[in-house]
């Protein structure tokens, strides 16, 4: 039941069909289906697969690889002391099966390289020395460690430096990849229930399929998060844990961010995180990117140096806003919530999430998908405190002169737009243009839950979006 990865699945098809040996590493976060893709595309077409084992020793990870090897059909294979060794097993057996493409997939790679196992430098060996001499060789690899698995393998320097031939990054599915999987799962949800249900979840699959088709969504989160047992209620440490070998740091960075809606710059960042990491929180924002959790943008007009980095994960939000430092001990705390203040400002928070990890279909919705547009957000903070600041989440700077400025607003029902809020929005596009001094048309853009209420104060709007516009393959 493949949903949503049918270019990847064609991208390792393409591996059979190569003259020569191919080796491709598939990485992303935890639960993201990385093995399942990889099974489902070649089942019962393996020459050898093995997974390591999280948190064991080197003797048991090369006893376990030796169960591998005898499960693969090695009959006679001793127990190899060193990864230079268990890949000449491999090489051995790989040498006796018949001449067509011979699959091999390590699966959980980064749990392998235990501390002076010399296991990158074996695999190292085991593809420059003897698989890359051959034309019938397809190495897979994969792992949740995904930073492990940048720069050990995909920016490796050493032996393995332009080894790989194909690179997998699998994403969290859409909104449109999860209402497909809701229905192949026979959940019986509305839309809305998909937008709110993707506002704490995100588009991990392993995620929905822990969704009950007997319950609502409200009680679906409850049963995930806030029952005595619930099977998401310890897996932020696990996600982090799982992504990352050290994952205090990375903790750290999106605990800071997770206090600014509109993200820190680099600087704040530093003079925020409690730990000192020694200038290396440019490679940790950046593999925080690689992972989704963290996107990195500049304000309309801003350099370079002016970057900010926004957390935009809607499961570690989610967290933050509801589970970390606090004692909830009511089961039914999800749906009790719902209508309530903080509830609401949440909705509105991650709602905006959602519409930035969807701005190609908005650019679609907006008929605009074949201009070059960028991608930006706005602040005005005005030097004088009697001035009034402003602020857009989501502007989009198009290539023919025009630029949408975009208000998102999350509502159960049409959103009304009022005299006061005209009022307010007039007063925004009038800071902008004030002090942008562009010389673009500006088109105020709403996106909405369903849409506006037509009255006076709507036609000022020349765009209007919903969340039905976000659904877009």
């Amino acid at each position: 039941m493949l949903i949503g990865r049918e270019k990847q699945q064609q991208e390792l098809l393409d591996l059979l069909r190569s003259k020569e040996s191919q080796f491709c590493a598939i990485y992303g976060r935890r639960r993201v289906g990385k093995t399942f893709l990889v099974k489902q595309t070649f089942e019962g077409q393996f020459a050898f697969v093995h997974t390591g084992l999280n948190d064991a020793t080197k003797e048991e990870q090369l006893w376990e690889f030796r169960e591998s090897l005898r499960s693969a059909g090695m009959k006679h294979c001793r127990l190899p002391k060193t990864w230079f060794e268990a890949f000449h097993l491999l090489e051995q057996h790989l040498s006796t099966l018949p001449q067509k493409k011979k699959i091999v997939f390590i699966d959980e790679l980064p749990w392998l390289d235990t501390p002076k196992s010399r296991f990158v430098s074996a695999l190292e060996h085991f593809w420059n020395g003897w698989a890359n001499m051959r034309n019938d060789i397809v190495l897979i690899v994969c792992g949740s460690a995904t930073s492990w698995i940048i720069s050990k393998i995909v920016r490796n320097y050493g032996g393995l430096h332009n080894r790989l031939t194909r690179q997998i990054y699998l994403r969290p599915f859409s909104l449109r990849e999860c209402e497909q999987y809701a229905q192949k799962q026979s959940l019986q949800m509305s839309r809305q229930n998909i937008v709110e249900t993707y506002m704490v979840l995100g588009g991990v699959p392993y995620y929905w399929s822990l969704l009950k088709p007997n319950l609502s969504s409200a009680q679906n989160i409850d049963q995930l998060f806030f029952a005595k047992h619930g099977p998401l209620r310890d897996e932020f440490k696990a996600l982090y844990a799982s992504l990352f070998r050290s994952p205090q740091p990375y903790i750290a960075i999106v605990t800071a961010l997770g206090t600014k809606k509109v993200g820190m710059t680099f600087d704040q960042i530093t003079a925020a995180i409690p730990i000192n990491l020694g200038g290396k929180l440019s490679e940790k924002l950046e593999e925080l990117e690689q992972c989704d959790f963290v996107r990195s943008y500049t304000a309309l007009g801003k350099k370079k140096k002016d970057t900010r980095y926004q957390l935009i994960d809607n499961f570690t939000l989610f967290h933050f806003k509801f589970i970390a430092n606090q004692a909830v001990d009511n089961e039914q705390f999800w749906t009790s919530s719902i209508g309530k203040p903080k509830y609401n400002t949440w909705c509105g928070l991650a709602f905006e999430r959602v519409c930035l990890l969807h701005t190609r279909q908005i650019l679609v919705a907006l008929g605009i998908s074949g201009i070059s547009s960028g991608i930006f957000s706005w602040t005005y903070r005005p030097k004088d405190k009697s001035e009034e600041g402003a602020q857009v989440d989501l502007l989009i700077d198009r290539s023919d002169n025009v630029i949408n400025l975009c208000e998102i607003k999350f509502s159960k029902g049409p959103f009304v737009l009022t005299k006061q809020y005209d009022a307010k929005l007039r007063r925004k596009l009038g800071i902008f243009l004030d002090s942008t001094k562009t010389r673009k048309a500006v088109w105020p853009t709403m996106i909405t839950s369903y849409g506006m209420v037509r009255n006076a104060y709507s036609n000022g709007i020349i765009h209007q979006l919903t969340m039905e516009d976000l659904f877009v393959q």
